[in-house]
């Protein structure tokens, strides 16, 4: 069976990865990095860096993937993330941890969900 890298996220978190390495490790295949390096790069980056409750993991997962894949040109991995920023923004309303958790009485979205959502918008993005 054949998954998006959102669903790959969402399969990552639910099975021990922090949201960070979630996100990287879903897409680790395509940019020829081995998971674990990946996740321990990633690992101190979930719930917000660290735990701080700062920018979402999703999205630092994201642009650590934005960096593999576009890292050679900078204005390029700028772009691209500038627009994964406004997308995840646009339908999950924050790029951070602690505002996202605060929404959850009314959007009901997961961390899991959030994985997916960022996964599959980053292979949007990144197939364009």
């Amino acid at each position: 069976m054949n998954m998006t890298k959102g669903e790959l996220a969402r399969y990552n978190f639910q099975n021990g990865c922090n949201c960070a390495q979630a996100v990287l490790t879903a897409f680790c295949e395509d940019y020829g990095m081995e998971i674990d390096t990946a996740m321990m790069i990633a690992a101190s980056f979930g719930s917000g860096m660290a735990g701080l409750r700062s920018v979402c993991g999703t999205v630092t997962g994201a642009n650590m993937v934005i960096g593999l894949a576009k890292g050679s040109d900078r204005g390029a991995a700028n772009a691209a993330f500038r627009e994964f920023a406004a997308g995840f923004t646009e339908k999950n309303g924050s790029l951070i941890c602690k505002e996202l958790l605060a929404m959850r009485i009314k959007t009901r979205l997961t961390c899991a969900d959030l994985c997916q959502d960022a996964g599959d918008l980053l292979e949007r993005i990144l197939k364009s």
